[in-house]
Formats: structure tokens, C-alpha cells, sequence
């Protein structure tokens, strides 16, 4: 049978008039630069309109730029921004950089055999990294479940540090509540040293979530709430809202928010 959202965007009523990559393609490497390794092989494509594919070009290579050489990463990530991604950098004469980072700072590290690498640590532009994924996870819903997503949607990124120990506690228990809902679930992907994602199953509110890993390291976390159900009330949360001590657990641990 054919979906009728096919002919629309995978983000918004708009007549489709293209194909779009998610995640962008030029987080896939090259084969130049993998030594002819295959990372681009049956890539996920959703119908989009002009506005949500062509007109969005900057902020893919803004989340290539900023995901790519990560410590953490695997080596496919590493490779990569010694490949397509310094090149893009040095096109750019390093303003590139200047859009991904709103402050930093530059150290050199010293390796094996006396050499020496260039280490970026900065405050990352955070709304323009929920806004390139939040066209991801859009863009990974309508492929696994062939319909597009009408409803609430909350993005967190678990691979940023803070150092508020309130947001830190908070990942840890996502992170942790979530490697329970998806013991066994299979990973999707064809290029999974690259990309892969993970759906847990509606909970009783309706809520599920959706694990994305880029190069091996690279975790972000999004919640759907449709637009069918009401958003429920959580105790422990609207207390932690309102700056009171709480302390939530799972399983036997415990995450402490509000610390005096």
C-alpha cells in the first residue's frame, strides 16, 4: 500500500520535491579518506521540501564539524576530521570553528614520539546542535515508522560536559534509565562505526525515546510525546524545578539534584 506522506516533507506539510540524507551525509566519511573503506552505503533518505534539505546545508557541515575528533570517538571519527572535516575547515579559514564554538580555547597534546596535536576545548553553540538534531531524530521517525512525527520532542545531548552538577545527574539517569529500556533492542544502521539508533517502546504516558551514537562515542537522547497524549506530571521533576533537594532513583542507585 503507498503512504501518503511520501509526497510530503518528513518535517512539514511542504510538497516534497527531494530526497534528504539523515543524518547528513558528510558525516559519513569518503572512501579518499578511509583508505577506500565503504561508510556510505545504503544511507537513510526521507522526502523533504527545499527548506528542510538544500537550504540547510551550513548547519550539516556545522554538525560534522562539531561531532567528528570528539574525544571519545572511535577511529572512523578521528580519521574523518583529519579528512573532509579539516579540509572544510581550512575552506572556511577556520571560521568554521568560530560558528561551532561560541568560546574557546587551544592546547597541544603531546603523543607518542614527540608529537604534537592540536585540542579544542570551548562552550559549543547548543541551540544550533538541538536545532541539526532535531532534523535528525524528525528525519529517523518517519523512516522507522514510515509517518511523520506531530507532537512534543526533547533533545538531550549526553556527550556534553557541565559543570552544574544538576544537568549531570540528570544525564546520568537518562543514560542509565535508558540502557535498561533497550537491553536487547537491536541497533539500526548499515554503517553502525559511523551511525546507529535505538527505539525503546511507549511507556504508559505514551513517552519513547530514541538513542543516537555517532562514531562510537558520540550520544544524544530525544523524547516523542504525540500529539494524542497529555504530558504528564512527574513529582520528582517539577520539585527539582523549583530548586528543591530531590533525589531520584533507579534500580540501586540514586541521583541527587539540588544539593545544598
Amino acid at each position: 500500500m503507498r503512504n501518503p506522506d511520501q509526497d510530503f516533507c518528513y518535517m512539514c506539510r511542504a510538497k516534497a520535491t527531494s530526497k534528504e540524507h539523515v543524518p547528513p551525509k558528510c558525516i559519513f566519511p569518503e572512501g579518499k579518506d578511509m583508505d577506500g573503506g565503504d561508510y556510505r552505503k545504503h544511507l537513510v533518505t526521507v522526502p523533504s521540501c527545499e527548506k528542510h534539505n538544500s537550504q540547510k546545508s551550513k548547519d550539516d557541515e556545522f554538525l560534522m564539524v562539531s561531532l567528528a575528533g570528539i574525544f571519545g570517538n572511535n577511529s572512523i571519527g578521528y580519521m574523518h576530521k583529519f579528512g573532509k572535516v579539516d579540509r572544510a575547515i581550512r575552506r572556511s579559514s577556520k571560521r568554521l570553528l568560530d560558528k561551532v564554538f561560541i568560546k574557546k580555547k587551544h592546547y597541544l597534546f603531546e603523543a607518542d614520539n614527540n608529537k604534537f596535536y592540536e585540542v579544542i576545548w570551548g562552550t559549543p553553540d547548543q541551540g544550533r546542535l538541538e536545532k541539526c538534531f532535531e532534523h535528525i531524530s524528525y528525519g529517523i521517525h518517519y523512516h522507522h515508522f514510515g509517518t511523520r512525527f506531530s507532537g512534543k520532542m526533547k533533545i538531550l545531548l549526553g556527550y556534553l560536559h557541565h559543570e552544574d552538577q544538576n544537568p549531570k545527574n540528570f544525564i546520568s539517569f537518562i543514560k542509565d534509565r535508558a540502557s535498561i529500556d533497550l537491553d536487547g533492542v537491536p541497533k539500526n544502521g548499515e554503517n553502525q562505526d559511523v551511525f546507529y539508533y535505538q527505539f525503546t517502546e511507549p511507556d504508559q504516558f505514551g513517552f519513547y525515546l530514541v538513542k543516537l551514537v555517532f562514531y562510537g562515542g558520540i550520544e544524544a537522547y530525544v523524547s516523542y510525546l504525540p500529539d494524542d497524549r497529555d504530558m504528564p506530571v512527574h513529582l520528582g521533576m517539577e520539585l527539582i524545578k523549583q530548586g528543591i533537594p530531590t533525589v531520584l532513583t533507579l534500580g540501586d542507585k540514586t541521583y541527587d539534584f539540588n544539593k545544598s
